[in-house]
């Protein structure tokens, strides 16, 4: 584990990127996409996993309903993120969803949801933001 400190208490899992980050949340990441990145924050109480990546609206929009929320994407009214959350993002290179404009949220709890196949997810949100052309980037949290 690396010295790089994301929170208090927490510390970056150096051998883990998008592939197994991927696998904990059990979303494929769409074959067009672009700039896959991704980074689990090890945490005392509870690992954050971030995965982020750019691909067609259409893919974006499929994934979100992949979540199995009752609710749509929607216009992104979520409290800003804290100082240590925007940290997160940042240690992937990547503005942090909620400092950007036009941006469209969902969260879930898996375990609350039927059938949602992702038992060891406590918490699951993805945050949707237009790039343009039919692209956007998708960013994904779980713990």
């Amino acid at each position: 584990m690396s010295r790089t400190e994301p929170t208090l208490g927490s510390n970056w899992d150096e051998e883990a990127g998008a592939p197994e980050v991927a696998a904990f949340m059990r979303i494929d990441v769409p074959a067009d996409a672009t700039e896959v990145k991704g980074a689990v924050a090890v945490n005392p109480q509870e690992d954050n996993y971030l995965l982020s990546f750019v691909t067609s609206e259409r893919a974006a929009e499929r994934l979100a309903g992949d979540l199995h929320s009752p609710d749509p994407l929607e216009p992104s009214h979520v409290a800003p993120t804290t100082s240590a959350g925007n940290a997160l993002w940042r240690h992937l290179g990547l503005t942090p969803p909620d400092r950007l404009r036009k941006t469209r949220w969902v969260g879930v709890c898996p375990p609350c949801v039927v059938k949602h196949g992702r038992g060891r997810v406590q918490w699951i949100e993805m945050y949707v933001h237009a790039e343009g052309e039919g692209r956007s980037r998708v960013y994904v949290q779980a713990f």
